[in-house]
């Protein structure tokens, strides 16, 4: 009896039981993924490009050399703030990304049942798709940690903030590694994974503190709960407002009156919140997988009963009706796919809290009498942007992978289309599919436009911009699409171009103007960041409200309503040629690569 106890309790304490085979194979075939390893490569190439800048604009500073450590421990600070922001934002989008289809995979494949008869259970299958995910993000926070400790080396730095910001990015990325794997148990598309984490992200950080701030305004319960107690409550769960005050206390000396915060009890609700979350996903996985060995059916819609089943083989009505492809055949396919799948539900309930959320919102501003001022609608603006290009980014890539994993792209190309007919369907698809998610935009510029608070003439603007976006990030979406088998690679890449153009590009021109102190080239970087689609909304909402002057101001120069016209429309040609080039190179590519 002692010697079964003691075998059982060392069963469950060894680590190896935990993991499971799940997580060996899973790292045996990670070890053997090219685009892990240029991971790593490109993104110790750019911290270590970002901290050579820095270090050349410290040295070159004339001065004493009492100011030369002065500037060397503010670069320092600049330096670790830049790294540690930039890993905690770029680790929890590949967490997301990553683990949309640890589950779905093993679903759609019909392996996971099998792995149900074997020794394996469903909390080593949850925990080693979880940790082996993981361990790739946790190399790319450890191979930063030479940067850190070099750059710490200048001073101005406690490893307190070093420690306390790389605890809270990993007890972020499980936190949202186990809310994207829980949604890829009932998803199959790793796009629908990632729109319902980002949803449920925005629900948890943002809706509910928002919500519960108007309702102790509207309540009156101000007087009894003050502002820094409603922070310490209701946000000291939030990652993202720990980070920032972190950041402000490194940042400022004297800071002035904070709110009580605390990162290891942050860090400690996220590690709670996760249990339970893989908690609930190892009971389903168990579930689903049962329901999977005993033949039954996921991913698929019931099928309808057959209103002839009452007569026999030969005396099966002769008049069926076939409906009839009268369009192009892709398209028509595309367009009458359902918009939202076997989601319906869910989204409709997703498209319910979001207009409530939006209507209490404005009704708030309304209550403060700020809508007619500039900066408000700057952020309405910029979050609907925001919101549209990340969907636009995730939604574009998947046109050919899903294509590709359902089997079905070899059967498309066998067909009589022409490579062109499947590129304008699947543009055709795309955007009935972006329509929900760009209409808050408009609807806000037009309302507001006919209530004479933003100029008619933003209307047009921002329209030219969005539709430069949607055609741009489509096609280059589709040449990823195109290039890769699998849906998360390509929306990945994807995502990496699109922040590579608009944020890194920029960023290391103006870094390399400064340190060659070459004025061409500093304007060249200043003409580039004009061209930056965030930048347009931001200049054409401060120059078309009631409250704004009127004036375009550009980084590079400064023009009135028509030259600024101009530009956008010069803008918008330029991104639709050279995406037009990424749509041809992707049509030459679609009968490469196909399996």
């Amino acid at each position: 009896m002692a010697e079964a106890l003691i075998k059982f309790f060392g069963r469950i304490l060894n680590p190896f039981w935990l993991l499971g085979p799940i997580f060996d194979k899973e790292l045996r075939v990670s070890s053997r993924r090219r685009r892990n390893y240029v991971l790593r490569f490109a993104y110790i190439s750019l911290l270590s490009t970002i901290l050579f800048f820095f270090w050349v604009n410290v040295v070159q500073t004339s001065g004493y050399n009492l100011y030369y450590v002065s500037r060397m421990a503010q670069a320092g600070q600049a330096i670790i703030s830049f790294i540690v922001w930039f890993q905690f934002c770029a680790t929890q989008l590949i967490a997301v990304i990553m683990l949309s289809t640890s589950i779905s995979d093993e679903i759609y494949n019909k392996t996971l049942g099998l792995l149900m008869s074997t020794p394996i259970n469903s909390f080593q299958i949850v925990m080693g798709k979880l940790l082996s995910k993981l361990l790739q993000l946790i190399l790319l926070l450890v191979i930063s940690l030479p940067l850190l400790a070099v750059v710490r080396i200048f001073g101005g730095v406690p490893w307190n903030f070093i420690i306390s910001s790389l605890c809270l990015t990993l007890a972020t990325i499980i936190f949202i590694g186990s809310l994207s794997l829980f949604f890829s148990i009932y998803s199959q598309r790793a796009y629908i994974v990632i729109i319902e984490t980002i949803i449920a992200l925005i629900v948890i950080f943002a809706v509910i503190p928002l919500v519960s701030f108007a309702v102790i305004d509207l309540m009156n319960w101000d007087r009894a709960i003050d502002e820094d107690t409603f922070f310490s409550v209701f946000c000291q769960p939030n990652p993202y407002v720990q980070m920032f005050f972190n950041t402000i206390k490194l940042l400022e000396p004297n800071p002035g009156r904070i709110p009580f915060f605390s990162w290891q009890l942050n860090c400690g609700i996220l590690a709670a919140a996760s249990i339970v979350i893989l908690t609930i996903s190892t009971i389903l996985v168990r579930r689903v997988a049962l329901r999977q060995a005993t033949g039954q059916l996921l991913f698929r819609p019931a099928r309808k009963k057959n209103k002839y089943a009452k007569y026999g083989a030969a005396e099966q009505e002769p008049d069926i009706k076939i409906r009839t492809v009268k369009d192009p055949p892709v398209i028509w396919k595309e367009l009458r796919m359902p918009m939202f799948g076997r989601h319906k539900i869910f989204s409709a309930i997703c498209i319910f809290l979001v207009l409530s959320l939006l209507i209490f919102i404005y009704w708030l501003c309304a209550r403060e009498r700020i809508l007619d001022d500039r900066e408000v609608h700057m952020l309405f603006v910029m979050a609907f942007l925001i919101f549209g290009t990340l969907f636009t980014i995730i939604l574009t890539a998947t046109g050919i992978t899903t294509e590709k994993e359902a089997r079905s792209w070899p059967i498309l190309l066998m067909t009589t289309l022409d490579d062109r007919q499947i590129l304008f369907g699947k543009y055709a698809g795309t955007l009935r599919r972006l329509i929900p998610v760009w209409i808050l935009l408009f609807a806000h510029i037009v309302i507001f436009s006919l209530c004479m608070i933003i100029n008619p003439l933003a209307v047009i603007q921002i329209t030219i911009l969005a539709i430069w976006i949607v055609t741009f990030l489509f096609c280059t979406g589709t040449y990823f699409g195109s290039c890769f088998k699998h849906t998360t690679t390509a929306v990945i890449v994807n995502f990496i171009f699109a922040a590579a153009i608009w944020i890194f590009i920029p960023l290391l021109l103006v870094m390399l103007g400064e340190f060659l102190h070459i004025a061409d080239l500093r304007d060249f970087a200043e003409v580039y960041m004009d061209t930056n689609p965030f930048l347009h909304a931001v200049v054409i909402m401060s120059a078309n409200t009631n409250t704004s002057s009127g004036n375009y101001g550009w980084i590079g120069f400064s023009a009135n309503a028509f030259l600024s016209t101009a530009w956008i429309l010069a803008c918008f040609a330029g991104y639709t040629f050279l995406g037009l080039v990424f749509a041809w190179r992707a049509k030459c590519r679609f009968r490469k690569n196909i399996f």
